[in-house]
C-alpha cells in the first residue's frame, strides 16, 4: 500500500512571514469594526451617506505595498509611539477632494482636478483622518497598544518613506462609499505594533538562524525510501509478452547487497533482514562512507 505525503506548501523566501490563520481572524474582526466605525464617522462629517467595507487583511512588506498603489495618491503618514514604521491612510485623489466638496456643503460632487491637496483641503482632510484614528483606537482596543498620531502628507507612493522595504506591514483594504460614488483605500500598520499582542515575534533572523531553520524544516520533510535489486535490461517485445507465472532474472548477486534509494536516488546500500514480522533492511554502506 503506498503512503500519501502530505501536499507541499510553497515557501516564498522573499515574504518570510504569513499571518497564523487564528491571528488573521482577530485583525479582520478589528479591521471591520473599524470599518463600520469610520462609515458612521464620514457620515457626519461629509454630510452624505458614507459606508466602509473592509475587503482584505493581509501582512506584507511596505516594499510590495507601496509597489501596489498608485503613483499619485492621498497618503497620510502615522506615527507610531516607541516604533519606527509609521502607519498609512491611503485614499484616492479624486475621492478625498469628494469628501471635502460634500463637508463644504456641496449637493453633488463638484469636478476633482487630478492635483495634490490645497492647504484648507488639507486641514478638512486630516481632521476626517484624526476622527478615524479615534474610531481605529476604539476597534483595536487591546490590539494596539501604542499611541497613533497623524503626520504629513505624501501623494506620491514611490518617494513616501514610511518604513523601509523589508519591514513587514498589516494591510487592510477598503470599498469606501459615499453618496454614489465608491473608492478603495487602504490602512497599513506596522506588523511590530500588532503581532506581539497575538503572541508572535517579528524580530528579524539572522543568516545563521534561517540556515539552521531551513535545515530543521528539511529535516521534518518525509520522504521515500526504497531498497532496489540491480536492473534487469529485456527487449521490449519481452515486456509486451509477459504473462502471469513467467519468471525474470535478475542481474543481482545473492550475496550483494541493496541499494538504499531516497526519491530515486542512492544514499547507501542494506542488507535484506527482519524487524519482527516485517521485512527490513540493515543498513551497510552510506553514501558518506563510500566517498571515504
Amino acid at each position: 500500500m503506498t503512503e500519501t505525503l502530505p501536499a507541499p506548501e510553497v515557501y516564498d523566501f522573499a515574504r518570510p512571514s504569513t499571518l497564523a490563520r487564528e491571528h488573521a481572524r482577530v485583525l479582520e474582526l478589528a479591521f471591520e469594526t473599524f470599518a463600520r466605525q469610520w462609515g458612521t464617522q464620514l457620515t457626519a462629517k461629509v454630510r452624505a451617506v458614507s459606508q466602509v467595507t473592509c475587503e482584505q487583511v493581509e501582512m506584507t512588506t511596505y516594499d510590495e505595498y507601496a509597489a501596489s498603489l498608485p503613483a499619485l495618491t492621498g497618503m497620510v503618514l502615522l506615527p507610531i509611539a516607541g516604533i519606527a514604521p509609521k502607519g498609512v491612510l491611503q485614499v484616492p485623489l479624486d475621492a478625498a477632494l469628494t469628501w471635502v466638496s460634500h463637508a463644504l456643503g456641496a449637493s453633488r460632487p463638484l469636478p476633482t482636478p487630478d492635483r495634490t491637496f490645497t492647504p484648507i483641503e488639507q486641514a478638512l482632510v486630516r481632521k476626517i483622518v484624526e476622527d478615524a484614528l479615534d474610531d481605529l483606537r476604539y476597534s483595536f482596543g487591546g490590539l494596539l497598544t501604542h499611541e497613533v498620531a497623524t503626520g504629513g502628507f505624501q501623494f506620491n507612493s514611490q518617494f513616501a518613506q514610511a518604513a523601509q522595504k523589508g519591514d513587514l506591514m498589516i494591510v487592510a483594504s477598503f470599498a469606501i462609499r459615499v453618496g454614489d460614488r465608491v473608492a478603495p483605500g487602504t490602512l497599513a500598520l506596522p506588523a511590530e505594533a500588532l503581532l506581539p499582542q497575538l503572541g508572535e515575534d517579528t524580530s528579524s533572523v539572522t543568516a545563521a538562524d534561517a540556515k539552521a531553520l531551513l535545515d530543521a524544516q528539511l529535516a521534518a520533510v518525509p520522504v521515500g525510501v526504497s531498497l532496489r535489486f540491480a536492473p534487469a535490461t529485456v527487449l521490449p517485445a519481452r515486456v509486451l509478452g509477459l504473462a502471469v507465472g513467467d519468471v525474470l532474472p535478475l542481474p543481482h548477486p545473492q550475496h550483494r547487497p541493496l541499494t538504499i534509494a531516497v526519491d530515486g536516488e542512492p544514499v547507501g546500500t542494506a542488507a535484506v533482514g527482519a524487524n519482527g514480522s516485517r521485512l527490513a533492511g540493515i543498513v551497510v554502506t552510506t553514501t558518506t562512507e563510500q566517498h571515504a
